[in-house]
């Protein structure tokens, strides 16, 4: 069996219409998304809701579902089909290179696992104290963990000091990766990805983006941005059905053990024990029967926000966040989490703290009692969120902060009134 996927060009059956590009498409408009009347969701960062075009794919899908790479009839050819052209999908959607690895992983934090597995050996890891558990806990012993930056100029001199001094009297081939983020979770500030990944460049390192909270916001062009690994998670663009990709140069990949050991993953396996020839290309670490509804879900969602017109969604997304934020600083006793200056550019992402209240007990009285759900919480963040606590609380003056925060998040469906609702539930308190 032949477990390295073929060029879907070659296919023979690649011609055929897929079972969702036919007549009888449900008139849905793609980029809607699926809610429950009554409940406003603020917790886009976590997951996003369902998109139309996410959902309507696995839809028309399930009828065939089958095998993928593992079968000769019609339903597994589908669906090797519909595996593999997700999987361009993506491709296109994040600018990949044409020699770059497009691997189906379970979300972000797995994208970025696998890409710690694949480190050569003595590599060196050099990323920030604000970034995500996801890019924090994966890296080997020896990472090098940079201070908090205060501003997006001062993360690109960091960055630039710590390469300096780290290639200072060592060997100037020795592997460094510097994983970094494209906007935080908890604050939704952007990072300057391009100069990072210059310095970096300069430094003879390679650079890995965390995407998750960046793809679904605002256009990632991994070629443009110059970046080596970019690592997202469908559930938090419109996909949410337990899929994310790392995408990125072959070399490194192929040369490191499978993620998985298992079928798929091998290209020949003899009698002896350890008589084993790995694939090469995505199958090498994608063992096992794949999440194909996942990938597909993904992949209609990226053709999907590929087709849009991404600038007049932005516009309209930072239209309602400047209405979400001026309204959170028009509150008394609420005070706004942030890294860099206020005006610093950002995706729809509001983290605050309520004097006098816990931030679970606000969470919960805004359910319970207004149907709107944001999370509450440290964000998988907690080194970065204890310590924009603290400064908020100082900047107000509040001698005992809360331990925790909550986070309000908008995306694709959210509306003046959802934010206006909020709003209006805070000042009530």
């Amino acid at each position: 069996m032949n477990t390295t996927p073929t060029p879907v060009a070659t296919l023979p059956w690649a011609a055929e219409p897929l079972p969702w590009t036919g007549p009888g498409r449900p008139a849905t408009r793609p980029l809607d998304v699926l809610g429950v009347p009554g409940q406003i969701n603020l917790d886009y960062a976590a997951t996003a809701p369902c998109a139309s075009a996410a959902a309507d794919a696995v839809t028309e899908l399930l009828p065939w579902y089958a095998s993928v790479h593992r079968g000769a009839g019609q339903l597994s050819r589908r669906c090797t089909l519909a595996y593999e052209r997700a999987r361009e999908e993506v491709a296109d959607f994040l600018g990949a290179r044409a020699d770059d690895h497009v691997i189906f992983t379970r979300n972000t934090t797995d994208a970025l696992n696998l890409l710690a597995h694949a480190l050569p050996a003595a590599s060196t890891v050099v990323t920030f104290a604000s970034e995500h558990h996801a890019n924090l806990l994966p890296w080997p012993s020896g990472a090098v963990r940079l201070p908090v930056p205060a501003s997006p100029d001062a993360a690109v001199r960091a960055l630039d000091a710590a390469l300096r001094e780290l290639r200072r009297g060592t060997d100037p081939g020795r592997p460094v990766l510097v994983a970094v983020t494209g906007a935080g979770n908890v604050t939704g500030e952007r990072w300057p990805v391009a100069a990072l990944a210059r310095v970096a460049h300069r430094h003879g390192a390679r650079i890995a983006l965390d995407a998750a909270q960046l793809a679904p916001h605002a256009p990632v062009d991994i070629a443009a941005l110059d970046v080596d690994y970019v690592a997202v998670s469908g559930h938090k663009l419109y996909a949410p059905f337990g899929t994310g990709v790392l995408v990125g140069h072959g070399d490194w990949l192929d040369a490191a053990p499978p993620y998985l050991a298992g079928g798929g993953a091998s290209a020949y396996v003899g009698p002896a024990t350890h008589q084993v020839r790995w694939a090469t290309g995505p199958a090498r670490h994608e063992a096992g029967t794949p999440n194909l509804l996942g990938a597909v879900a993904l992949g209609a969602v990226c053709a999907a926000l590929g087709a849009a017109d991404r600038g007049a969604l932005h516009d309209d997304e930072q239209a309602l966040l400047a209405r979400l934020r001026a309204g959170l600083a028009a509150l008394p006793g609420v005070e706004e989490l942030r890294l860099f200056d206020a005006a610093e550019p950002r995706v729809g992402i509001v983290s605050f703290v309520v004097a006098g209240r816990e931030s679970a007990t606000v969470a919960a009285e805004l359910a319970t009692a207004h149907g709107i759900g944001v999370r509450d919480g440290l964000f998988c963040a907690h080194p970065l969120t204890r310590r924009l606590i603290t400064e908020a609380a100082a900047r107000r003056g509040w001698r005992n902060p809360p331990a925790t925060a909550l986070r309000a998040s908008i995306g694709l469906g959210s509306t003046v009134e959802h934010v206006d609702r909020l709003l209006a539930a805070l000042a009530g308190r």
